[in-house]
Order: C-alpha cells, then structure tokens, then sequence
C-alpha cells in the first residue's frame, strides 16, 4: 500500500488551532493527545481532531499545510464547519 499522508487540524476546549501534516496519522493524534511532543500542541493542550485531508504525495500535503496555516483563522474555522459543523472529534473513528 502506497504512503499517505495527512493534513489536519486539531483543537482545544477553546477552539485554539493547531494545524500539522504526518503520514502516520494515528501515531501523531497519539503523540497529541498524551502530550508527548514539547510545543505548541502540548502548551495549549490540543487534543481533538477536527478536520483531516488525505494526500498521496508528501509534497502535496505539505503545499496543503503552509497554504492553511497562511490563512486567517475565520478561513480555517470555515473548511473545519465544511467538513465537520459540530467539530467533533475525529480521532475518535480511527
């Protein structure tokens, strides 16, 4: 099976973003929510996936993730409520 590779969005009980990209999606949403990466993630404690988008290149995803991360964060809220209006967390089906 070919590599995939993920770009997603995850959040806190405040709705503080935090966008990243992996292509080991369930390792990294495990590293996230048991805080086992110093930074930004762990300071503001952003544990809940709220939106994902699938790539099959690296470069991809990573033109996908700097183009995000760019935006304003009402754009961001927008494509999170696109995909996912009651922002629930999506790791939970993984």
């Amino acid at each position: 099976m070919p590599d995939r590779y993920y770009v997603y969005i995850m959040t806190n009980k405040l709705r503080t973003l935090y966008t990243g990209m992996t292509n080991n999606l369930k390792k990294r949403i495990h590293q996230h929510k048991n805080k086992l990466i110093d930074g930004f993630a762990k300071r503001y404690n952003i544990t809940h996936l709220v939106y994902l988008d699938i790539f099959d290149t690296a470069l991809e995803s990573i033109k996908a993730e700097k183009r995000i991360k760019g935006w304003l964060r009402n754009k961001k809220i927008r494509l999170i409520e696109s995909k996912n209006p009651t922002w629930r967390d999506l790791s939970e089906n993984l």
